[in-house]
Formats: structure tokens, C-alpha cells, sequence
């Protein structure tokens, strides 16, 4: 009796995004083909850190995003989370009946959480009044996988609930880390992406002994992935394929060119079948250069511009994927060919490949 069981590759059925373009999907589909500048001068007020100007989410609060209750101790990072989600989830029809409850699992990527909810508490530790010097309602945002916490709570998602930190390629694992829980069994439906908040002490940690540092960004992607089957293949986007990654020491081009390689090929799709290339760009030369080798002119290919809205860091490689699928609704050519994402960040590549529906 043949016992082998064919493993179908989980489908991609909604996206949103919250990003410096505005609040959702319309919004960062139109900033991104207008190709529009979200850099602002900065109040320094608000924002005493080093810079001078930043990419931030438009009039972005928790309160404005989500009400006033339940927000009063909530940092950036989980209200830019928690809202994404909500938004993705409302605006499809049956959104939180097809990807909320028991089988609703939620994946989120990350560099280190919120960096400046962790300084402020260490340093309320330190100079606070005794008994109690620290505010114990602010301790949740100090913990990396806060803002997947809150968006389950908020959203009733009741299946695994799992955070990555990665820094740029943190949407990456959390694309892979969503495609084992469908795989395995262990959801239906999984939520996936990355956020990243700007703040003073994520500037002045990345300005520390750089004099090149882009333009600062923020924002949170968050994709919609379902097992394959009739119901989903109906609203599919696209197809998850292949994701890889790899490790590198000094230079990136010869690991991110294999991981590249490996994709494609557990993939089946050739450089002809490539419709879209996105990469990261804030990785040097050593990037292009290693996708030049596999793919040959990067000109053939439709490439998404994200350095309008800054360096997102943490959301990097989710808005990558969103850019995608932003490009894919509006261009025919893109039906039945596969689309690269790649990113890079220190010592690590990661690749993934997309069939687009």
C-alpha cells in the first residue's frame, strides 16, 4: 500500500500593512507605485533622539489606532501589531470567521521587541522612587514576544502563538515558521509578518558608530496563510514555495547566491519564470552582486522600491513580500510566474520564493 502523502504548499490569501505610506492596504499600495516620500522633519518634543527626520506611520498612536481602553500602557510596537492585524482581519469578507479561534495561529517577527520600552523600564529601575521605583503595568512591554501576546488577546487567536527575532530577515522566519505549523497540522490558518517601532533609543542604538545610517522607518506587515486547498485556492494571492537561509562571515555574496540556488531549485522554478526580484538594498554591494550571478540583469525583473519609507529593520522583509503582492494586483503579467524576496542582515541571508496566483 502506498503510504506517501503529498504536502501541499500553504497559499497566501489576504495581506495588510501599517506602514510610513499610511494605514492598510490601499494606502501602501498607492504610496508604493507613486513612489511617494514619507520622510518627515521630526518634533523634537516627541522624539529626542539624534535624528533629524524619520519615516513614521502617519498620526500613529495606540490609543487613535485602537481606543483608549486596554492602550493607556501599550508601546508602539505592539499598537502597530495589534492595529495591522485588525485591519487585516476586517477588511476581507470573514475575516475573523476563516482566521480567528482555536486553529488561528500567529506569527511575528522582530529584531529585539521594543527597545525603548526595555531602556525605559531598566532605567525607571534605576532612578525611580522607593518602594516601588518601576510602573509593574509597563513590564509585559519589555518582553520580545509582547506584541504577538497582544495581538492573540486583542484578535482572539487561540492557535500557536510564536515570535522570531531576526532583525531584516525576521519577516523571512516568520514565513517559514507559519508554513510548519500549516504543514504540520498544528493550525489552519496563520497569521505571519514583522513589525518594527521607530524611537529615540532604537536611533541613537543604530546611529552608535555609523555615519552612513539611512533614513529611519517603522511599520508592521502582517500576511494571511492558509492550507491549500478549494476554499483558500479560490482567494490565494500566491503560493508560498520555498524559503532558505544561510550564514555568512565577512561578506554575503557567495551564502546569499547559494541560499538563492536552493530556493529555486526546491522551488522548480528557473530565472526565466522570475517575474519580480525584491531585495532588502540595505545590504552593500554584496547583495546585488550575488543576485547578478544567479539571475544575471536585475532590469528583466519588476523590483518594488521601498526606500521611500526608510529602513524598517524588523518589518523589512514582510514589507518586501507585501510590495509583491502590492505589484502582482495590479499587473497581468504577473499571474502563473514567482516573484524573489531576499534579505540580509549581520551574518545571516534568508530567500523566498513566490508563485504568483
Amino acid at each position: 500500500m502506498n503510504t506517501t502523502t503529498i504536502v501541499k504548499n500553504p497559499v497566501i490569501t489576504a495581506w495588510s500593512a501599517l506602514s510610513p505610506f499610511g494605514t492598510g492596504r490601499e494606502a501602501f499600495t498607492e504610496g508604493l507605485l507613486a513612489g511617494r516620500t514619507t520622510s518627515r522633519e521630526l518634533d523634537k518634543e516627541l522624539w529626542a533622539g539624534p535624528d533629524a527626520e524619520a519615516c513614521l506611520v502617519p498620526e500613529f498612536t495606540a490609543a487613535s489606532a485602537l481606543g483608549r481602553k486596554g492602550t493607556r500602557s501599550m508601546d508602539r510596537a505592539t499598537g502597530l501589531a495589534v492595529a495591522t492585524v485588525g485591519r487585516l482581519l476586517d477588511d476581507q469578507d470573514q475575516g475573523r470567521e476563516i482566521a480567528t479561534g482555536e486553529h488561528a495561529a500567529l506569527v511575528l517577527g522582530t529584531t529585539t521587541g521594543s527597545a525603548q520600552s526595555m531602556m525605559d523600564f531598566t532605567r525607571d529601575s534605576l532612578t525611580g522612587e522607593r518602594p516601588y521605583l518601576v510602573d509593574p503595568s509597563r513590564f509585559p512591554n519589555t518582553v520580545m514576544n509582547c506584541a504577538a501576546g497582544q495581538c492573540a488577546i486583542w484578535h482572539q487567536l487561540r492557535g500557536p502563538n510564536a515570535t522570531v527575532a531576526g532583525g531584516r530577515v525576521a519577516g523571512l522566519h516568520a514565513l517559514n515558521y507559519a508554513r510548519r505549523l500549516l504543514i504540520s497540522g498544528r493550525a489552519d490558518t496563520a497569521l505571519c509578518g514583522a513589525v518594527e517601532e521607530y524611537s529615540a533609543a532604537r536611533s541613537w542604538l543604530d546611529r552608535t558608530g555609523r555615519d552612513d545610517a539611512p533614513v529611519l522607518g517603522e511599520g508592521c506587515a502582517m500576511l494571511q496563510l492558509e492550507q491549500s486547498g478549494d476554499d483558500s485556492a479560490s482567494r490565494a494571492l500566491a503560493e508560498e514555495r520555498a524559503v532558505e537561509f544561510g550564514a555568512y562571515g565577512d561578506d554575503c555574496t557567495a551564502a546569499l547566491a547559494a541560499c538563492v540556488r536552493r530556493a529555486l531549485d526546491r522551488a522548480g522554478v528557473s530565472v526565466a519564470d522570475l517575474w519580480a526580484v525584491a531585495p532588502c538594498g540595505t545590504a552593500g554591494p554584496g547583495e546585488s552582486v550575488a543576485l547578478r550571478e544567479v539571475l544575471g540583469d536585475l532590469s528583466a525583473f519588476r523590483a518594488p522600491d521601498l526606500s521611500p519609507i526608510g529602513d524598517t529593520a524588523g518589518a523589512a522583509s514582510a514589507m518586501q513580500i507585501t510590495a509583491v503582492l502590492a505589484l502582482a494586483s495590479g499587473d497581468a503579467a504577473a499571474s502563473g510566474r514567482a516573484a524573489l524576496i531576499t534579505a540580509v542582515d549581520e551574518g545571516v541571508v534568508g530567500c523566498a520564493v513566490l508563485g504568483i496566483a
